[in-house]
């Protein structure tokens, strides 16, 4: 059977991986609670996991547990706040799926936004980043500046199950 395992900070992975489920059927866990049997037995495996600073979270599930990967159907579905932009999600790719995973399809989907739901950690260090970039000229922004500068002050919500279909497809008939 299908699993699909998520780490999601403020709901819009969980949001993706929980949408996942309903069209697959698969059974949705949080990455940190998966038993290594539930891996296992688990396949096609999707982790859903958002982009930190380019990193993907609940990739560590993965790296912990690449014996129990080998010859399975295996996929990531990462969220971030930016566009969608090919040369970005490459970039993402290259700096994370390496070794045993870098094979692994890498599939992406726009999440949310909100300062005010965030840590103080990580608002500040938007914030900071936020600052930077303003001294930039806009004109050179890569698109995931603009949408930062765009998002900042706001609350935007932009999950979309559209954004699963390349990964519904990739996954083929149920």
């Amino acid at each position: 059977m299908g699993l699909i395992l998520y780490r999601s900070k403020y709901g819009s992975t969980k949001k993706y991986a929980d949408w996942l489920g309903e069209k697959t059927g698969f059974v949705v866990l949080p990455a940190k609670e998966a038993t290594k049997t539930e891996i296992a037995n688990g396949e096609p495996l999707i982790l859903c996991g958002a982009i930190y600073a380019s990193g993907i979270s609940g990739l560590s599930v993965l790296r912990k547990n690449q014996a129990l990967l080998a010859g399975k159907k295996v996929a990531i579905f990462c969220v971030g706040a930016s566009p969608y932009d090919e040369k970005a999600l490459e970039d993402v790719k290259k700096n994370n799926l390496r070794g045993d995973l870098g094979n692994i399809p890498l599939f992406y989907g726009r999440g949310a936004w909100d300062e005010g739901a965030m840590t103080a950690v990580d608002r500040t260090l938007c914030k900071m980043l936020q600052k930077s970039l303003a001294k930039k000229d806009p004109s050179e922004y890569e698109p995931w500046m603009r949408a930062l500068m765009r998002a900042a002050g706001k609350s935007c919500d932009w999950t979309d199950p559209v954004y699963l279909q390349p990964l519904l497809t990739w996954l083929g008939p149920a």
